[in-house]
Parts: C-alpha cells; structure tokens; sequence
C-alpha cells in the first residue's frame, strides 16, 4: 500500500529546517571565529595567548609576525585591578 505524498510534506518541511539551522550555526561559528575552525581544549596558557593576541591585533583569532609591537601596547596591559578588602 503506497503512502499519500501528504503525510510526507511535514518531514520534508522538519528536515529542511533543521538542515537550515545547522547550516546557519556553522556559518556563524565560522564567521564568529574568523574564518578558522573551532578551538578544543583551550587551557590557561591558550587563553593567555587569545588574549594577547586580541590585544595584539585586535581580532580574539587574529595573529602577527610583526617582532615589534605596536604603538600603546606598552602600556595595554591584561592584569585587572584587584578589589581590595574594606
């Protein structure tokens, strides 16, 4: 007994949307991390190094083989204040 093309539009209509959102998630990720693939296992070190990196380029992905720094990175320093005990 064939099936009835109508029970099939809602599956094909679920499908599509979730080929949709998939595709829009990848092309953000890949956008978001400008155009490289997605880090795994980003320990302290890594995150020192992105960090840099940002303030470097200012891009978070973004590198430089420049062995000079630019102007003001001298003084664009990572460590935050710290709150002191009142």
């Amino acid at each position: 007994m064939p099936v009835p093309f109508e029970t099939l539009i809602p599956y094909v209509i679920i499908t599509a949307m979730f080929g949709v959102t998939g595709a829009g998630l990848s092309g953000l990720r890949h956008y978001a991390g400008g155009g490289k693939k997605h880090r795994w296992s980003l320990d302290n070190w890594d995150r020192q190094m992105m960090d840099r990196d940002r303030r470097l380029t200012g891009v978070l992905r973004g590198q430089t083989d420049n062995p000079i720094a630019p102007t003001g990175f001298e003084v664009n320093q990572p460590w935050r204040a710290e709150k002191r005990f009142s």
